[in-house]
């Protein structure tokens, strides 16, 4: 059995795909059930998609986002920011950082994210960074 390919998923990307069943990013989700891919997560990462499920547009409980991070979370790899993190290139947008460091930290395989700070990085990082229809296409079936 191959390992799982580790990733790194942006809060858009990880909100697309818990909140929207329907959506085109539903696909990545079942990616990461069955094991296709291993999203990394940290302290802050966490922090950042707890926060985003508390956005009032998305109209969610506190028992239905307990409900998304438990169908999500257990499927991660959870990455201990060192002491001093990793240096990344700059990007433009500071919550973006994170997101960067984990990949560098966990050694993800790509960077899945739908935000465009991170997006304009492409391969000038130390993984591909890459949409989630991107990553989709070249490694899980969409239907």
């Amino acid at each position: 059995m191959t390992e799982a390919l580790r990733v790194g998923l942006d809060t858009n990307v990880v909100l697309s795909a818990l909140v929207f069943p329907q959506g085109s990013v539903v696909a990545l989700r079942r990616a990461w059930q069955s094991s296709l891919c291993r999203p990394l997560v940290s302290r802050a990462t966490v922090a950042e998609l707890a926060r985003a499920l508390s956005y009032p547009k998305f109209k969610l409980g506190a028992d239905e986002r307990r409900e998304l991070l438990a169908d999500y979370l257990p499927y991660c790899a959870t990455i201990r920011m060192p002491a001093r993190p990793p240096k990344t290139p700059p990007c433009r947008d500071p919550h973006d950082v994170p997101f960067l460091q984990i990949a560098v930290v966990g050694k993800a395989a790509y960077v899945i994210a739908g935000d465009r700070d991170l997006l304009a990085l492409g391969t000038r990082f130390s993984c591909p960074i890459v949409s989630p229809g991107e990553w989709l296409r070249g490694h899980a079936s969409t239907e």
